[in-house]
């Protein structure tokens, strides 16, 4: 009999008051390609959005900009009224005036106006987790987060979260407001962010990895390919297990549109390689 593949089995971290599994799913890939347009199976994303509930995910990442303003309304369609425990994140800040546009806006007026349409959306009245997409070089950070504080304050953010930043830049936004989560691109073969990781881990900020595979870049290292054949795995879940090592504050939020692909990375949560194997790449 196969072992029950469970989220549960990467542990759990906290967001702010929030405690939520430490595997999360990223919801972008559902959209049309290019994360433009409706699915062309809407029935196919419901079922792998309902599937990660089965298999304990309790972390869903999504965006204004995935779709765009399609991503939220494809949640909201499978899951709502949703079930006890799921936190719903989403961020504002960035625009798709075309497919491949993903032009910042951090204008507070803009950030208003974006929060209203995922509360809309959601069929939400307060967001878990809020995350600024990402700085806009145009309007100062502090004017950005501010206007995300005032937010909360509102009622309307439950916690704060920061994108795409740089050590300074969170350092900027916890002035401002109190700073749950990072998100940034990390992975096997990106670790550019490793000063941010590492403030993450010493604040007791939960970092959340985007392109956890790379696309596709960390599937292809030499490395991970030799593990995931000692261990009878596939590069994707060692991929996600050397993540889930790398530090305690890492929350994966892998994506697919797959169900097969969903179940197969919510497995690596219980792989149980070896810290020394992993620690080789």
């Amino acid at each position: 009999m196969k072992p029950r593949i469970s989220a549960a089995s990467a542990g759990e971290i906290r967001l702010g008051g929030l405690q939520v599994r430490r595997m999360g799913f990223g919801a972008m890939r559902v959209c049309g390609p290019g994360v433009w347009g409706a699915p062309r199976d809407r029935a196919a994303a419901h079922r792998v959005f309902r599937r990660a509930i089965e298999l304990g995910v309790n972390f869903f990442d999504t965006a204004d900009s995935y779709g765009p303003e399609v991503d939220e309304t494809l949640i909201a369609e499978a899951l709502h009224p949703y079930p006890d425990g799921l936190v719903i994140a989403t961020k504002g800040g960035l625009l798709r005036p075309h497919r491949n546009a993903w032009d910042p806006d951090g204008r507070p007026e803009h950030l208003r106006r974006a929060l209203e349409g995922s509360l809309k959306r959601l069929r939400l009245e307060c967001i878990d987790l809020y995350q600024l997409h990402a700085p806009d070089p145009r309007v100062p950070l502090a004017e950005s987060v501010g206007a995300l504080a005032d937010m909360q304050r509102a009622g309307k953010i439950r916690h704060i979260g920061v994108s795409n930043v740089s050590l300074a830049e969170l350092d900027t936004a916890r002035r401002i407001a109190t700073i749950v989560s990072v998100q940034n691109e990390y992975n096997v073969g990106e670790r550019s962010s490793d000063d941010v990781l590492a403030a993450c881990r010493r604040l007791g900020i939960a970092f959340l990895p985007w392109y956890p595979l790379g696309a596709g870049a960390a599937l292809r290292s030499a490395g991970v390919k030799q593990i995931a054949r000692r261990h009878g795995a596939s590069p994707a879940q060692v991929a996600l297990a050397w993540l889930l090592a790398r530090s305690p504050v890492m929350l994966p939020i892998p994506g697919t549109a797959s169900l097969e692909h969903l179940e197969e990375n919510v497995a690596a949560a219980a792989l149980g390689i070896p810290a020394e194997e992993l620690g080789q790449l």
